[in-house]
Parts: C-alpha cells; structure tokens; sequence
C-alpha cells in the first residue's frame, strides 16, 4: 500500500455516497492485515460500484488487489490489498455480520472527509 493511504480509500468511498465509512488499525491484532476499512453502498449495484471505484484508485497507484470476492451479488464485496482489506456492504448485510465486533480492540482511525482550501 505504498501509494494509496487508508485517508484516501476512505475519501473516495465518501466522494462516491459510500456511507459509515469506519477504518480500524489492527496492526498487532490481526495476522492478515493491518487495517480494515468498513462501507455502506445502498443497494447491491452501488456497492459493487465503489469497489470499482477503489479498484481504479489502487492500479493508478500501481497496487493490485491480493484478492476481490463478492462482485457477482453486490451485497458484501471483499478487496484485500494485504495491508488494507475493504468490507463493502448493502446496510442489511453488515448488520447481520457486525464485522467491526471481530476486532474490539482495533483503534478507530480519524478520517477527514473535508477538502483542504487554499489559500490564495
């Protein structure tokens, strides 16, 4: 994830109405990764749509995803990056799996949603 911070999968999930947008740092806790970023997408076609949104963001950072599952049914897309592992849901599906309860321990990351202005 050398290109592509956590800061910025978050911001593009948010800039595309992705909605609760969490993102824990796991770094000691999980084996598999080092941070886990958590979506909302409305329906299965949104959803699958910020996955390719992510999808394009990561290659012109030239990172390709160790694995993708989910985007033939939309309703819970995996994109696992090995540093970062994105969870995109339709809202009932990450009710039913709550899969923030798999790490309580995992520090929430503060993300900006605002654009920085500049000055001129």
């Amino acid at each position: 994830m050398a290109g592509t911070s956590v800061q910025e999968i978050a911001k593009t999930l948010y800039n595309k109405k992705g909605s609760n947008i969490i993102a824990l740092d796991v770094r000691g806790i999980s084996s598999i990764t080092d941070y886990v970023l958590i979506a909302d997408g409305n329906v299965d076609r949104h959803v699958v749509a910020l996955a390719k949104e992510i999808e394009d963001l990561m290659r012109e950072a030239g990172e390709k995803p160790v694995h993708v599952e989910g985007m033939q049914n939309g309703d819970w897309v995996v994109l696992d990056y090995f540093q970062v592992v994105i969870h995109l849901f339709v809202p009932e599906m990450r009710e039913k799996y709550q899969l923030e309860r798999l790490w309580p321990e995992g520090k929430i990351l503060e993300i900006n949603f605002e654009e920085k202005k500049v000055e001129e």
